[in-house]
């Protein structure tokens, strides 16, 4: 036999107290995810772009996204997270290819409809600089209109981007980013129940021939204090 059925049960035999604790362990977090309120849905970033509104302090966005790897890494998981109503910190951890990206945003203005953000995204485990950026916002009731510069590829990059609010449960967006290595993009937003929701999208790149891409992300929102 190539395996020997005897050392692998004395090796599980020898550890039921890390087995116990590792089950304890699990049973705690799934109690402690289950026992947090689940945060009105909101939407991180457009489809390609940031925006310029500040997560809500206390609650962390969980994201699950898959798009065309001409677009960016596959496959990628992220948190972003208020810390302040003014501040807030993002990670986005790529799974094909393994690489994480750190962010962040600070609102200087928040008066009526008018916001201005500036962060810096897309800081990489890879040894990439992070990209500053800077944004205006212009939100009203149903209609958000944003548009910014970001410095990235050694060029300063052109951001534009709009969302309408049809509903509670469905939004439509779309947003452009200069540069031949970006796109524009058209969207939708609907909100699966109030606090899970999902942005399908579809990318035409920049760069010529025009290809037409796709992307889908899944967005799950707790509020983790008040």
């Amino acid at each position: 036999m190539p395996f020997s059925e005897h050392p692998r049960r004395s090796r599980a035999a020898k550890r039921p107290g890390r087995i116990a604790r590792i089950c304890h362990l699990s049973a705690w977090l799934g109690s402690v995810l289950l026992s947090l309120a689940p945060a009105r849905a909101t939407i991180v970033g457009l489809n390609q772009i940031v925006t310029p509104e500040i997560q809500p302090a206390g609650v962390l966005a969980l994201s699950a996204q898959a798009q065309h790897a001409t677009i960016g890494n596959s496959q990628q998981l992220q948190a972003e997270l208020g810390i302040t109503p003014r501040f807030e910190l993002a990670w986005f951890q790529g799974l094909t290819p393994g690489e994480g990206f750190f962010a962040s945003e600070f609102n200087l203005v928040q008066t009526g409809p008018h916001l201005l953000t500036v962060g810096f995204i897309n800081w990489s485990t890879r040894g990439h600089p992070p990209q500053p950026v800077l944004e205006y916002g212009y939100y009203l009731a149903a209609d958000h209109f944003s548009a910014g510069v970001i410095y990235a590829n050694h060029e300063s990059e052109l951001l534009l981007g709009y969302r309408h609010q049809f509903s509670d449960r469905v939004q439509l967006s779309a947003d452009f980013q200069s540069g031949s290595a970006n796109s524009s993009t058209l969207g939708v937003v609907y909100n699966l129940t109030p606090a899970l929701s999902i942005n399908p999208a579809v990318y035409r790149t920049n760069s010529h021939p025009h290809h037409l891409l796709g992307y889908v992300v899944l967005t799950w929102n707790l509020t983790l204090w008040k």
